[in-house]
């Protein structure tokens, strides 16, 4: 197989070969405006192009001769993509380079990954701290309406029907004013649930670079003509996902978001979606104790299929550096945790 690097006018061409957003051109755009230093390939097979991959590399703080790689949602590792990898961090002087693929089973079925994680540990990786919710829940879009409803677990089924009797109305607006909504309810979930997500810098050029995609759709939640609930779509392929949302604490007894997330499953299908992706979900056995547990519950009420992928792992290539890299950041992370204990 020949790998190469994709130049601008090949966009399209490596957009075909690509399965997640993340991997997208437009993606990589975006985080070379976020300063990131970006390395996109095609990996081609009889003349045709088979897989892309595209990596960033971010220097490495106090330590800017260093950087590390990032991989995300790319295709199944094999020897191929490793060796590019490998090259592509001897160029960006890249202590170690980060992958978390696209590769997701049913969770009973997660012994199945074991060749695939002995392949990854006998050439230089290991196991890493994921950026990524280790699971998710799909919905299998191919059922009819009828089934997906049925699927809906009592509660969650009462719930939309609640907000539909009471009258939210969902809206999809993906002008800048839109951007505007979400941004403006996202400030105030951040400061009532204190957990940090991106910038509004960070939302607007991701809005202002895929605006003139169909990758990009912003809904919004509306009763008594407010908006109280709004969510960021993407779409991509025969998957759509729902990565970000916000709501208000306000009227939350109608129900918008329930109504919004069936509003959303219907809305894929009709789009022509196969699968209706969660974007993170906790595992088996949540913890009600994790702060995460009222999102599991809230997306466990539509009956997906709960899914894990296959892990992240530290592509190593400098192993003295990466040691010291590892023990800096655990004891960055330890700090943190002390600070958000006694308040600070």
């Amino acid at each position: 197989m020949l790998a190469r690097p994709i130049h601008l006018e090949e966009k399209n061409l490596y957009n075909s070969a690509v399965d997640h957003p993340l991997q997208t051109w437009e993606w990589g755009e975006f985080r070379q405006q976020t300063n990131k230093k970006l390395e996109r390939v095609g990996f081609f097979q009889d003349g045709k192009i088979k897989h892309g991959l595209q990596v960033t590399f971010h220097p490495i703080p106090k330590l800017n001769q260093y950087s590390i790689g990032y991989c995300p949602r790319a295709f199944e590792p094999n020897e191929e993509q490793l060796a590019i990898l490998k090259e592509l961090g001897q160029q960006h002087n890249a202590v170690y380079i980060k992958l978390e693929p696209d590769i997701a089973l049913p969770i009973e079925q997660r012994s199945e990954f074991k060749p695939l994680i002995e392949f990854l540990l006998d050439n230089n990786c290991q196991a890493g701290k994921p950026f990524f919710a280790e699971n998710t829940f799909q919905l299998d879009l191919t059922r009819s309406k009828e089934e997906l409803l049925a699927n809906l677990k009592s509660k969650t089924r009462y719930n939309v029907n609640i907000a539909q009797k009471k009258g939210v109305k969902i809206v999809e607006d993906n002008s800048r004013q839109g951007l505007e909504i979400y941004l403006d309810i996202l400030k105030e979930t951040t400061k009532r649930q204190q957990f940090y997500l991106h910038t509004p810098e960070y939302f607007i050029k991701m809005w202002e670079l895929f605006r003139d995609t169909d990758m990009i759709h912003i809904f919004h939640a509306y009763f008594d003509n407010t908006p109280i609930v709004s969510w960021i779509m993407f779409k991509w392929g025969q998957t759509v996902y729902y990565p970000y949302g916000a709501s208000r604490d306000l009227h939350r007894d109608v129900m918008a978001s329930n109504l919004m997330m069936w509003e959303m499953i219907l809305w894929a299908k009709d789009q022509g979606a196969k699968i209706f992706d969660m974007w993170g979900c906790l595992g088996l056995d949540p913890k009600q104790t994790d702060p995460w547990f009222g999102f599991h519950r809230f997306k466990e009420g539509y009956g997906g299929q709960l899914m894990q992928f296959v892990g992240t792992f530290d592509l190593v290539l400098q192993q003295p550096q990466y040691k010291l890299v590892k023990l800096a950041d655990d004891i960055r992370w330890r700090l943190l945790r002390a600070k958000s204990k006694i308040g600070l």
